[in-house]
């Protein structure tokens, strides 16, 4: 492979990584921020922020001095969704758990080594918890998606992912080392659905179950998050059910051929 294929490649890998960093917040990310995640000097992120703004993909507010998407990469994300219409499968099943359940309800699609949440609604319980919006990205193996796929992974692919590092820890705590997950992983594919016991924001507590593909991947999963008190005893298992059984209603209807 020629050394200008390698810096194209890394270009484009840059570029990606830019364009997911800026997309998880709709309030905008500022150049400080891009340095510290991605590692980039000032004067390259700045060149590519700019050039991204140039085309189109990305939006600069020059009062706040962030940069948010831009009104090009909205226009490909219509066309994209028009071709691939998953909100308007996943949307029902979304509205049939935070009816029955009044928690807040969420699909999250596995990206790699994360899971992305894409859609939410909100239950009708008046107290609320904040840990997970539309663009929020957690490692697999972190929050109640994460585990919830992860668990159903083969230990091979299990152990490619913690062979990564162990920076869950470092950004997450303790409760988030190898050693503290698999017992996670291990109950999440006994029961059929994980549990988050505020592991991520004291008293915020989260439940999931994966959402398999046709090929039987765990590529999405849906979650409910609340208040500790609601997701303990008794109403665990009555969550847990909600969420199995939406969850083989959605990998059901994934699995066939999308219009």
């Amino acid at each position: 492979m020629s050394s200008t294929q390698v810096q194209g490649a890394q270009v484009v890998n840059r570029v990606a990584t830019l364009l997911r960093l800026v997309g998880r917040r709709a309030e905008g990310t500022s150049l400080s921020e891009v340095m510290r995640d991605t590692g980039l000097t000032r004067p390259t992120a700045h060149r590519l922020l700019t050039a991204l703004t140039r085309e189109g993909l990305l939006d600069h507010q020059s009062a706040t001095k962030t940069w948010s998407l831009g009104p090009e990469f909205h226009v490909m994300a219509s066309v994209a969704a028009a071709q691939f219409p998953i909100a308007n499968i996943v949307r029902p099943s979304l509205h049939r758990l935070a009816e029955k359940t009044e928690e807040s309800a969420f699909f999250s699609l596995r990206r790699g080594n994360q899971t992305v949440c894409l859609m939410r609604e909100e239950g009708s319980f008046p107290i609320r918890t904040f840990t997970l919006l539309e663009g929020t990205r957690y490692p697999l193996g972190v929050a109640s998606a994460g585990i919830a796929i992860m668990a159903f992974l083969s230990r091979p692919e299990q152990d490619e992912l913690f062979a990564e590092g162990e920076w869950r820890s470092q950004k997450f705590g303790q409760a988030h080392t190898i050693e503290a997950i698999r017992p996670r992983l291990e109950s999440a594919r006994a029961r059929g659905y994980s549990v988050n016991p505020g592991l991520i924001l004291e008293g915020s507590w989260g439940m999931g179950a994966a959402v398999f593909d046709r090929n039987k991947n765990p590529v999405y999963a849906l979650s409910l998050t609340g208040i500790e008190s609601r997701f303990r005893g008794e109403r665990q298992e009555f969550l847990g059910k909600a969420l199995l059984t939406e969850a083989h209603r959605l990998s059901l209807q994934l699995q066939q051929p999308w219009a």
